[in-house]
């Protein structure tokens, strides 16, 4: 018998067991969120999501309940020593790290909410470890889904529950004959020695949601989801429209003229794949404003990552990273 992931259910997995004894233990304590909630964070959310409801503005605001998780969030410097992510949850990590699971990505997460948050509010938190599956082999490859369960306060009135999955996996060896469809054209024989080969990029996760945005990137169209209800234009892709809830949409063909609406340098850690020169960067990330009024994320190539700024014009192009991807990029120039 196997179970739903394809791992058999009878082989004897030990260190399962010794990962469950963590689950009802808790995985943050005291918790307190470092700022309250406040009127320019909401603003920032509303601006990167495109969120313009009036309820998030004025004086009588609430937060969007989706903020709930980012009340609690450290930010880079963590939290204050005692409070925040527990002994009891490093421990977990450091079992799964120690037997060669190394890897992790974020699978889903799932929200309550009971109260709005009002600016002012002072967020407070405490979160479990609620449970630890056994072990999984998916495309990524094989590991263990590890839920937690974080509850939330405002001003110690509970508002909300977040709860966050994460898989903590062994990377599988891929298999070239296995390429995701909307790729596989793109392929061109091999004939270094596999010691030989340049460092790759990391593979785009192509699901039934954006296939047909990588489809269109195979003949070098970057398409733009258009809702037919009511013609909002949404990007990245999606299954529904966030302006009028339309499941329909049709797409349309960006010209591929933009400019830099904002970016970020990557300095660490140093990954020969994005950086021409096989240094490892650094590279600039930007968010491109396409003329169309979508933003999306991509390289900008061109120019030196220290002359990238914000209003740079940019132009779409298509860059063959590898022989089994090609990703969208923009090209500035010097004296663009």
């Amino acid at each position: 018998m196997r179970d739903g992931q394809g791992t058999p259910a009878d082989v004897p997995d030990p260190l399962y067991e010794r990962l469950t004894a963590c689950a009802g233990r808790p995985a943050a304590t005291a918790g307190t969120g470092k700022d309250p909630v406040n009127l320019p964070m909401i603003r920032h959310w509303c601006e990167a999501m495109g969120d313009t409801s009036p309820a998030y503005q004025g004086p009588d605001a609430v937060a969007p309940p989706t903020m709930l998780q980012a009340w609690t969030m450290g930010g880079l410097a963590g939290h204050p020593h005692g409070a925040g992510r527990s002994a009891a949850y490093d421990e977990l990590l450091g079992l799964l790290d120690g037997a060669g699971y190394t890897s992790v990505v974020a699978t889903d997460c799932e929200q309550e909410y009971l109260r709005p948050l009002r600016p002012g509010d002072r967020i407070t938190f405490d979160a479990v470890i609620e449970a630890v599956s056994r072990r999984k082999t998916t495309k990524l490859g094989t590991g263990y889904f590890v839920t937690t369960r974080t509850d939330v306060r405002a001003d110690g009135e509970p508002a909300g529950t977040h709860r966050f999955r994460i898989l903590k996996y062994r990377p599988a060896q891929r298999n070239p004959a296995q390429r995701n469809p909307a790729q596989r054209n793109l392929a061109q024989p091999r004939t270094a020695k596999p010691a030989e080969r340049a460092p790759l990029r990391p593979r785009p996760v192509i699901n039934r949601d954006n296939a047909g945005f990588w489809a269109g990137v195979a003949e070098h169209r970057l398409l733009i989801q258009r809702c037919t209800g009511c013609a909002t234009l949404r990007f990245p892709w999606l299954p529904g429209c966030n302006a009028c809830a339309g499941q329909e949409w049709d797409t349309l063909e960006a010209g591929g003229e933009g400019t830099v609406f904002s970016h970020v340098v990557m300095h660490h850690p140093s990954f020969p794949a994005f950086d021409p020169s096989g240094e490892g960067g650094p590279y600039a990330v930007a968010l491109i404003e396409l003329a169309e009024g979508v933003r999306v994320v991509g390289n900008v190539i061109g120019v030196p990552y220290d002359k990238v700024r914000i209003g740079l014009p940019v132009r779409l192009e298509f860059l063959r990273t590898d022989p089994d991807l090609e990703l969208p990029v923009f090209r500035a120039s010097e004296g663009g």
